[in-house]
């Protein structure tokens, strides 16, 4: 991974005046790496160009133009970069390695064996390049593609939004809505970049982001993604072992079948995570303390719950205060109190829809039930006295004066 961000996108932090790689000059990226169901490792990556624009930018310059200059110079620069088709094969290429063998298992066009031409010819590098194609990036359909297509009677499409009817001869911008359709001459190929496929040798995707609608919702991927942590053993057994510890302290004079219920309930979640599944690429990489994810900058902590609990008190949000009047009503009803009616006319569709909503009930009520149970961190003092710990939230409330005017992110 440091290779290729040194070598393929050419980025250095140390160097002042990057001359970039092969996707331009790259002012940034983030890249999480994460284990598949086999243990293979792959990183999803994202990298930040010098000179791009906004994508609310690029749209308002399509609609109002798309074939001015900057429209036609973007979508050379993409057709360039990202190919989704199979290379022809060469027609007048000698035996070479990725032939005979898997693709992926071999480095380049040279080895033992097959050195007796120029291993640097346009002919062999096509079929180099063909071979890492066909094997890598075409996409064959299985009942994984298909697994959440419930409706029989409904045609079936893949979850990976690739059919051989996806294809688009040349790449435009729709003039109504900003949009840039990227061509496609194969809608069964995953986009790739043809320097990047010839280094890693192994399936990859790529993607522009030029629109707000795609940037929200690739940001909204890879932020639910990153902040998705693995369940390690060690803390697994750890938290166990605090519950466990904690129910016996709250309940002393349990009786003999709740002490047993609790060891068996103890004996299964052990054996659960005993059985955590573990590749050899993954034990080596905790082995060797290697990165499990890539950065080009520094980031400080940002506990995002307790900020969004206190903006939600101090200015709630207008659109979820129907959803909490109707669960307000609801709970008024199932306690009897007549204060506040529930048969209100206006609120009878919102109640409706919130008692037969389960998702709704249960996201209220945890919000209900933590509303006014808000987590204090404590530390032993000098003195041996318990002090409260510092808290972001307590820092941005009574912030002082010098630097009340600068933003959250800014403090």
């Amino acid at each position: 991974m440091k290779a290729f961000i040194r070598d393929l996108l050419g980025y250095d932090p140390n160097d002042k005046e990057l001359t970039g790689g092969i996707l331009g000059v790259a002012k940034g990226y983030y890249g999480c790496v994460e284990a598949q169901g086999r243990g293979t490792l792959h990183c999803h990556m994202m990298v930040w160009l010098e000179g791009s624009l906004n994508p609310n930018e690029i749209r308002e310059k399509a609609i109002s133009d798309p074939d001015s200059p900057f429209c036609r110079r973007l979508i050379a620069f993409l057709d360039d970069t990202i190919s989704n088709s199979v290379p022809a094969a060469s027609s007048n290429c000698p035996r070479i390695p990725s032939t005979d063998l898997h693709p992926s298992s071999v480095r380049g066009t040279t080895m033992l064996g097959y050195n007796g031409y120029d291993c640097d010819s346009k002919d062999i590098l096509q079929q180099d390049l063909h071979n890492l194609v066909h094997s890598c990036q075409v996409h064959k359909h299985t009942a994984t593609c298909f697994k959440y297509c419930k409706d029989s009677s409904k045609p079936k499409e893949c979850r990976f939004g690739l059919d051989d009817s996806n294809v688009v001869l040349e790449s435009c911008f729709d003039p109504d809505t900003g949009e840039l359709n990227l061509r496609c001459l194969d809608g069964l190929v995953n986009n790739f970049n043809e320097t990047i496929l010839r280094a890693i040798r192994c399936n990859m995707d790529i993607k522009f982001i030029g629109s707000g609608a795609s940037a929200k919702a690739v940001l909204y991927y890879i932020t639910n993604y990153i902040t998705k942590s693995q369940l390690k053993a060690h803390v697994a057994y750890a938290a166990l072992e605090r519950a466990v510890r904690r129910l016996d302290e709250q309940c002393p004079d349990d009786s003999e079948l709740t002490v047993r219920a609790k060891k068996l309930l103890q004996k299964c979640a052990y054996s659960m995570i005993s059985q955590q599944e573990l590749s050899a690429q993954q034990v080596n990489t905790y082995l060797l303390d290697l990165e499990d994810h890539y950065t080009s900058h520094k980031y400080k902590n940002l506990y995002w719950v307790q900020i969004e609990r206190l903006l939600d008190t101090e200015l709630p949000s207008p659109e979820c205060q129907p959803a909490r009047k109707a669960f307000e009503s609801v709970q008024t009803t199932f306690t009897g109190d007549d204060s506040t009616s529930a048969n209100d006319a206006s609120n009878n569709d919102i109640v409706s829809e919130v008692c037969n909503d389960p998702e709704t009930i249960d996201a209220l009520e945890d919000e209900h039930d933590v509303e006014d149970d808000e987590e204090v961190g404590i530390a032993v003092g000098s003195d041996g006295s318990l002090v409260a710990k510092a808290s972001q939230v307590d820092d941005y409330r009574y912030c002082p004066m010098s630097v009340e005017d600068l933003c959250l992110w800014e403090q």
